[in-house]
C-alpha cells in the first residue's frame, strides 16, 4: 500500500506516476477541459468533505528520501538512470538531474516503534542503493546540497534526459521571459544568470508525510507553519553553494528562485513565488487551500482526464481528483497539504518539504519524530492560532533559521526567544507529550529527541561544515577544500554516527585524487583592468597584489587581453616609459585559453607547448578563472582523467 500521491513537477519520472500524457504545452481545448476538471474535482472534494467520506479515524506517516550520486572522483555522477535500472525496485525513481535519485517509503502507521522500524528500512534501501552504485564507481550520499557541485554540472547535460523535464524547462523560463537570475547573499554572495532550472538539482531533502483527520486540517497546517521556523533552525547542514557560504539552509533560498516563473517589470505587482511559505493563516477547509491556490497561480501543465470525479462519486467510488493532485504539484508550498487513496479510502495529509537530506538517517529519522512529536502534542491554546500569534512572525521565523540556524532569535506568541531556549523549553516538551500520545515506544521517544537535545546544546551539520570548511581553506584550494569536506561527509555517513559526533576533518588527507579539470584548480578570485585604464594602474594592481598576470576585459566584460609583467618589460626596453599609455596599446590580444572542463594534463600541455606561465579559463568569452603554472604543477599528471 503506498497512499502517497507524488505529482512533483521536474522531480518524478513520468513511468512512475502513470501519468504518461502529462502535457506542458497548453492548447485551447486541453486547457478548457483540465480546468473543468480542476473546478469539478474542488466541489466533489468539498462534498466528501461535509459527507464524512475522508478517512479520520487512522494516522499514518510516509516519507520521501533524495540523495546525490558522486562518482570516483567525488563530483556528480551522470550515471543516476544506469543505477536506477541497477537497482531495480519499485521504491526509487529519478529526479531532475543525473546524480540525483529518490527513494519512496512505504507508509506506515504512527504507532510503536514506527520510527526505528523507518530507520532500519531506510538504511536498507540506501545500502541497496550503495551496492549498484559501486558497481558503477559511484557512492551514494545524503547532502542538502552536495558541496563539490560546481557550474560544469549544472549543464543541460547533466539533466536527467526525458522529453518532459526538457518540457518543464522550456515552460519556467517561457514564463518568466528570461533566464533564471540567482541572487543570495550570505557571508559570500552568489549572484549568477543561468539558463536552465537544473540549480534546482542541487538541492536534495527528506520529504515527511503525515496524515491528518479532516476536522482538524486547519488548525494542525497553521500549527505546521507555526514551529517550521525552529524546527528548520536544528536541522540545517546546506551553508555552501559553488564554494560560497550563503544560508545556513541555502536550498531555501536555491529552490524558490530556481524555479521561479515570475518575470518582473516596471510595474509593482503583488505576485506569490510558486515556492511559498504563503500569507496569512488558512481557515475554512483544506478545499479552501487548494481554491486559493488555483486562483493564485496559472496552470504550468495539464492531461487528458478520463474519469469525472462528481460522477465517480454519484458512483459509490473514491475519486482521484486527478486534475487537483496535478496543479497541486506545481506548487511548491514548504507545507504542503495534498489528497491522496489507498485501499480505496481517501485521506488528506501535511507535507513537510523543507528538512534537508542527511547529514545520517539517524539525524533525519528524529528529524521526523521531532516533528510529528509537536505535530500530535499541539497544545490546545493553538487550535485557533490567529489568536496566539501572528502570521508574520511564523513567517520571518522560517527565513531567519535559513539563514542562521540555531544562532537565530525567534518571535514566539509576541516574546523573543533563541532558537535553542525556544526548542529546549516550549518545543521538546510538546513533542514528548506528542509521541507519548500517539503511543510511540518509549525507547523510540527517548533515542530520538535525545538526538535533537544534544544536536542542540552542541552543533548543528551547517555549522559542522562551516567550522571545518573553513579551516581546509587556511591551507588548501577552494576545490580541494570542497573535495576533502565531501570525502569526510560520506566517511561519516558510513560509520552511522549523528552529526553532532562527527570529527574534525583532517587537513592532511590527499587533497588532489579527484581534480583533474581545470575548474577544480583555477583561481577564481581575478584582479582585472579594462582596455582603456591606464598601463600604471595595471603595474600599480600586479605590485600590490603580487601578481605577474593581469587579463583585460571590453566594456561587455569579456576577455579582450593580457598584460603580463614580461609585456611590461619589453615595452619600456623597446619603446619606453609606459606613462599615460591605456592598457590596449601593450596587452597581447593573441589570448590562448581553457575551458572549464579542459582537463589539467591538457591544460599542462598547452602551457608547456606555447611557454606560457598562465592562462585564462572562459565560458562564452567571459573569463571564469584563472590558471598560473604555480597552480598546475603541485598536481601529479598521471592521477589527471583524460
Amino acid at each position: 500500500m503506498n497512499y502517497l500521491f507524488l505529482l512533483e513537477i521536474g522531480r518524478q519520472s513520468v513511468s512512475t506516476m502513470g501519468e504518461q500524457n502529462v502535457n506542458l504545452d497548453l492548447n485551447n481545448a486541453l486547457r478548457t477541459s483540465f480546468i473543468e476538471h480542476l473546478l469539478t474535482d474542488i466541489k466533489s472534494l468539498e462534498k466528501m468533505l461535509d459527507q464524512g467520506l475522508i478517512e479520520d479515524d487512522i494516522t499514518r506517516i510516509g516519507a520521501e528520501q533524495e540523495f546525490c550520486l558522486v562518482n570516483k572522483n567525488w563530483r556528480p555522477s551522470q550515471k543516476a538512470v544506469e543505477i536506477l535500472e541497477a537497482i531495480n525496485d519499485p521504491h526509487f525513481t529519478t529526479e531532475l538531474a543525473r546524480y540525483n535519485l529518490e527513494i519512496n517509503l512505504d507508509p506506515i502507521k504512527l504507532e510503536g516503534k514506527c520510527f526505528s522500524e523507518y530507520e532500519k528500512s531506510l538504511d536498507l534501501l540506501l545500502k541497496k542503493a550503495a551496492v549498484s552504485a559501486e558497481e558503477k564507481e559511484n557512492r551514494v550520499i545524503l547532502a542538502g546540497i552536495l558541496p563539490t557541485i560546481s557550474k560544469n554540472e549544472l549543464g543541460m547535460d547533466f539533466m536527467t534526459p526525458s522529453p518532459r523535464y526538457y518540457a518543464l524547462n522550456d515552460t519556467i523560463k517561457a514564463h518568466r521571459g528570461k533566464d533564471i537570475d540567482l541572487r543570495i547573499r550570505g557571508i559570500d554572495q552568489l549572484s549568477i544568470i543561468h539558463d536552465s532550472v537544473l540549480f534546482e538539482a542541487c538541492n536534495t531533502s527528506f520529504q515527511m508525510h503525515l496524515q491528518i483527520a479532516p476536522d482538524d486540517f486547519i488548525s494542525s497546517y497553521n500549527w505546521a507553519q507555526a514551529i517550521s521556523g525552529p524546527l528548520l533552525s536544528i536541522c540545517c547542514n546546506s551553508p555552501l553553494l559553488l564554494g560560497r557560504e550563503l544560508w545556513s539552509e541555502t536550498r531555501i533560498a536555491l529552490f524558490q528562485q530556481s524555479i521561479d516563473t515570475r518575470s518582473s517589470s516596471f510595474a509593482l505587482k503583488d505576485q506569490r513565488a510558486r515556492v511559498t511559505f504563503g500569507n496569512a493563516w488558512v481557515s475554512g477547509s483544506i478545499a479552501e487551500i487548494f481554491k486559493d491556490d488555483i486562483a493564485r497561480y496559472k496552470l504550468l501543465i495539464a492531461r487528458e482526464i478520463e474519469q469525472n470525479s462528481s460522477e465517480e462519486l454519484a458512483k459509490g467510488n473514491t475519486p482521484k481528483l486527478q486534475a487537483l493532485n496535478l496543479h497541486n504539484g506545481t506548487i511548491y508550498h514548504w507545507n504542503r497539504c495534498c489528497y491522496g487513496v489507498g485501499n480505496g479510502k481517501a485521506h488528506v495529509r501535511i507535507e513537510n518539504r523543507y528538512i534537508p537530506a542527511g547529514p545520517t538517517v539517524k539525524d533525519e529519522i528524529a528529524n521526523f519524530a521531532f516533528w510529528i512529536g509537536m505535530m500530535m502534542g499541539r497544545p490546545k491554546e493553538f487550535d485557533d492560532m490567529a489568536a496566539v500569534m501572528e502570521f508574520r512572525d511564523a513567517k520571518s521565523n522560517f527565513i531567519k533559521a535559513a539563514r542562521t540556524g540555531k544562532e537565530s532569535v525567534l518571535r514566539w506568541k509576541g516574546e523573543q526567544y533563541s532558537a535553542r531556549d525556544l526548542i529546549t523549553k516550549e518545543l521538546l516538551p510538546i513533542a514528548y507529550k506528542g509521541l507519548e500520545r500517539a503511543k510511540i515506544a518509549k525507547e523510540d521517544i527517548e533515542y530520538y529527541l535525545g538526538i535533537i537535545e544534544e544536536r542542540v546544546a552542541k552543533e548543528t551539520a551547517s555549522r559542522w561544515c562551516i567550522r571545518n570548511y573553513r579551516k581546509l581553506k587556511e591551507k588548501h584550494k577552494k576545490d580541494d577544500a570542497l573535495l576533502m569536506l565531501t570525502k569526510a561527509m560520506h566517511a561519516n555517513q558510513k560509520i552511522g554516527h549523528v552529526s553532532h559526533e562527527w570529527p574534525e576533518v583532517d587537513p592532511c588527507l590527499e587533497a588532489h585524487e579527484a581534480a583533474y579539470m581545470a575548474a577544480h584548480i583555477m583561481s577564481t578570485e581575478l584582479f582585472t583592468v579594462t582596455e582603456n585604464d591606464l598601463a600604471d594602474l595595471a603595474t600599480s594592481v600586479m605590485l600590490w597584489k603580487n601578481i605577474h598576470h593581469l587579463p583585460v576585459e571590453n566594456k561587455k566584460g569579456e576577455l579582450c587581453g593580457l598584460l603580463t609583467w614580461s609585456h611590461l618589460e619589453k615595452y619600456r626596453k623597446d619603446v619606453g616609459n609606459t606613462e599615460g599609455l591605456p592598457v590596449s596599446e601593450i596587452m597581447t590580444k593573441d589570448i590562448i585559453t581553457v575551458r572549464p572542463e579542459t582537463t589539467i594534463d591538457s591544460t599542462l600541455k598547452i602551457m608547456k607547448k606555447n611557454s606560457i606561465g598562465c592562462v585564462p579559463v572562459t565560458h562564452d568569452q567571459h573569463m571564469v578563472g584563472i590558471i598560473t603554472i604555480d597552480d598546475i604543477l603541485p598536481y601529479d599528471n598521471e592521477k589527471s582523467v583524460q
